[in-house]
């Protein structure tokens, strides 16, 4: 059965409007984040959030509060091992953080990466570890030394344990450039990969063996395939590939500052995986975020990407609405909180640095987590001045989650059908602030700001404000922009 639900687009001329003339939207105040907090029930057999948070241990009743499901904390090998394999130290990662993550339901997903000084012939934290190419059960093959013994030591530790290994990050960047920390081939890369992946398994079968993380736009930008392609073409030679799944469980990306990216190259992730036979895969967003450069208490100078705090958390609910759509498994936002910064430093944390207090962005996650964690399919329907969005699952009516992608407002009718029609319809800001609406002769009507395009190299790179409402099934609804009328179907199967 298909529940189907129009979009008509009506012509009407609109001026172009900016958010920059709209009134800030109010935050939750603390009468209002502490009921939020006592209506949020915490079973340790409930399902995992797909939302998540990197580095949530630095202050954990905050990331509670937060309601994600994943938590990323690097496991620095360097710092785990520091003199040499008999050494063991486990104090970079404190059991604490897992005894709190698992008491608030929060699964810890590891990072693996730096190697030791004493373990590489090349360069500390980035070179290869010596002995990498020999067997797995050579005491002399460092790496798979390090995999064997943490994952087994964190399998089931403090309650839930760890179970998801993600294997080094951003091997895409290239030595000479800001963030390398791979100093190997593509092949290199596979064979740590490999290891870790056959390791792990024997260590615990029920472990999850992620890809590292990439950047994508280091290898568009110099006119290559993207990595995670060429990645598992090497892979997929292996005679050893179909045994062992292909040395991996889940694809690793990460996405910044432009909106409309997150689909686009999650699809593309899905066009890679489906070329190889891989649709099995997950694909999940590790780091996500729009650092903001206006926040009055932590001005921040950069001549790309001019982003304010309500941009950051605009850009959070249209991530994870648009990762929905393209079948993204889970999402996390980079970061909590930005520790130890000089003045004016970068800041991509929803916690100001200044003061550690909740930013707008942390609402505005805070509201995703709650609203769109029961989304079992999402469907996305663009028009140049539109992006339209439509969360389902089967226990209740359809989420539409609709943002203006350019400067020019856009205006939605809802008609249900019936002209006499008094009901309300709730709708939720991006800080999860309810407004109930009530119809004008059967029909309900959202404006939609525009997009704030002040950035001169990027344009519109972040969408207006969204609005989020759930619409009865069989809604009409009308959107007027300058441009034209179009008719738009979301078919979905129950």
């Amino acid at each position: 059965m298909s529940v189907k639900i129009w979009l008509l687009f009506g012509i009407l001329l609109l001026s172009a409007c900016s958010n920059n003339a709209a009134p800030p939207l109010p935050t939750p105040n603390a009468t209002q984040r502490a009921e939020r907090v006592a209506q949020r029930e915490i079973l340790p057999d409930a399902p995992l959030n797909r939302f998540g948070i990197v580095e949530g241990f630095w202050l954990p009743e905050l990331t509670c509060e937060l309601g994600v499901g994943w938590e990323r904390i690097i496991f620095d090998w360097a710092q785990h091992e520091p003199e040499d394999s008999q050494s063991w130290n486990t104090l970079n990662v404190d059991d604490r953080w897992l005894v709190a993550a698992n008491d608030c339901n929060r699964e810890i997903v590891a990072l693996l990466k730096h190697t030791p000084a004493w373990a590489t012939d090349g360069i500390p934290n980035a070179g290869l570890p010596r002995g990498l190419y020999l067997p797995d059960d050579d005491p002399q093959n460092l790496w798979a030394n390090f995999v064997r013994k943490t994952v087994t030591y964190y399998q089931g530790r403090m309650g839930r344990g760890v179970t998801h290994f993600i294997i080094w990050n951003e091997p895409d960047i290239e030595s000479g450039t800001y963030g390398f920390i791979f100093d190997g081939t593509l092949e290199d890369y596979a064979q740590l990969l490999k290891v870790a992946y056959r390791v792990a398994k024997a260590a615990n079968p029920n472990a999850k063996i992620h890809l590292a993380g990439t950047t994508y736009w280091h290898d568009i930008n110099a006119g290559r395939r993207p990595y995670i392609d060429r990645l598992i073409e090497i892979l997929r030679q292996d005679p050893d590939a179909e045994a062992n799944q292909s040395f991996f469980d889940v694809v690793s990306l990460h996405i910044y500052f432009r909106t409309d990216t997150v689909y686009d190259i999650a699809m593309q992730t899905h066009a890679i995986l489906e070329k190889y036979g891989l649709t099995d895969k997950a694909i999940w967003i590790n780091e996500t975020n729009a650092a903001p450069t206006h926040d009055p208490e932590w001005q921040v100078e950069r001549p790309q990407f001019s982003v304010d705090l309500e941009q950051q958390a605009a850009f959070l609910v249209q991530t994870a609405a648009l990762a929905l759509a393209a079948d993204v498994e889970r999402v996390a936002v980079y970061k909590l909180y930005d520790q130890n910064l000089p003045p004016g430093g970068e800041t991509f944390g929803i916690l100001n640095p200044a003061n550690q207090q909740p930013r707008p962005a942390f609402f505005a996650w805070q509201m995703v987590t709650q609203h769109f964690n029961a989304t079992e399919k999402a469907y996305l329907h663009q028009l140049p001045e539109l992006n339209a969005i439509l969360l389902t699952d089967s226990t209740q009516a359809p989420m539409l989650v609709a943002w203006a992608r350019t400067a020019a407002e856009v205006t939605l009718e809802i008609a249900v059908g019936d002209a006499s029609n008094t009901d309300s319809l709730e709708s939720w800001d991006i800080y999860g602030n309810i407004t109930s609406l009530l119809p004008e002769n059967g029909v309900y009507t959202l404006h939609l700001l525009g997009a704030k395009c002040t950035d001169k190299q990027e344009g519109c790179f972040i969408g207006g404000r969204p609005v989020i409402l759930r619409v009865p099934a069989g809604s009409t609804i009308t959107a007027k922009t300058s441009s034209g009328t179009y008719a738009i179907t979301f078919e979905i199967e129950e």
